[in-house]
């Protein structure tokens, strides 16, 4: 027996994977023109979707999209997607696009935006880097200025992140470390950065063109709640190499120790005692069903 077709949503219709389309001139595919967010269900609570819903609306305010439903309908959407599919562990892909225009930049001529729900399973990394760390590069790929297309905003316009993953593939590295345009340390490819140096947990400031991730986010509430100190502050890239601890955080990658950064080992080349003790308060929060929206 074949397996069975996930089915997405587009604006309020299911279609089978390989029917699932959308217009060529849709704005979205001809522009990057459009706003998403990455989501994860476990063990059927679908974690922090509130805050991703916030978020995803917030990034749309912000290039004056308007999306065409209210949140609980967005989250309705996401919710009976994962039903359909008969999935309680996936990653969601929800995006909204600027919706069908004409071959010009207007996004006036968009009359209707476009909703989509992908829910589906996703291999960032291999697991075993959970227990190794893995090799990270700094890519010579800068962060857009905060001018530029303002990293608060999770927009479909990746060229950027792309161009650093290219970086890092070609470098041999599992992941990529993107500076700002200052020339301080930013984030990883798609995940947020946290180094530790004598007990104290440092992350760069959203203020240089992090993305203010919602795991990172959580990683920092929960730092504080154990009595770390937490510091967000502008971190030169000769500090990753002295860290006694580096890690990564995303939706899509969870909580992930960096063991080496350009070639220099951080410290034993091991995850360290803060980054396990965050890993393990990460596995408490996705199985509390106080910390996201039930699927049935």
């Amino acid at each position: 027996m074949s397996e069975k077709e996930l089915l997405i949503y587009i604006d309020g219709k299911f279609y089978p994977k390989s029917q699932a389309k959308i217009s060529v001139y849709d704005h979205g595919l001809l522009y990057g023109d459009g706003v998403f967010e990455g989501i994860r269900a476990y063990n059927g609570i679908v974690f922090k979707l509130k805050e991703h819903i916030d978020r995803l609306y917030s990034s749309a305010h912000a290039i004056l999209l308007q999306i065409p439903l209210i949140k609980e309908e967005v989250m309705k959407a996401v919710i009976e997607t994962l039903k359909t599919n008969d999935l309680t562990n996936a990653y969601i892909r929800l995006i909204v696009t600027r919706g069908v225009g004409d071959l010009g930049l207007d996004p006036r001529k968009c009359p209707k935006p476009t909703v989509i729900v992908i829910t589906d399973t996703i291999k960032i990394m291999d697991p075993k880097v959970k227990e190794e760390g893995v090799k990270a590069v700094i890519v010579w790929v800068r962060r857009d200025a905060m001018d530029a297309t303002p990293r608060n905003v999770k927009s479909l316009n990746y060229l950027n992140p792309v161009l650093g993953k290219i970086e890092a593939n070609l470098a041999g590295a599992d992941e990529g470390i993107c500076l700002g345009a200052d020339g301080s340390v930013c984030e990883g490819i798609a995940e947020n950065i946290f180094i530790v140096k004598d007990g104290v947990i440092y992350t760069p400031t959203t203020c240089t063109g992090a993305l203010p991730g919602i795991t990172r986010k959580e990683v920092i509430k929960w730092a504080r709640q154990l009595n770390y100190q937490v510091v967000e502050k502008i971190i030169a890239p000769s500090e990753l190499f002295d860290a006694d601890e580096a890690f990564f955080t995303g939706t899509a990658a969870e909580i992930v120790p960096i063991r080496e950064i350009n070639d220099r080992i951080i410290r034993d080349g091991k995850p360290g005692p803060i980054t396990r003790r965050l890993m393990e308060e990460f596995q408490k929060a996705i199985k509390n069903p106080n910390e996201g929206t039930p699927i049935h």
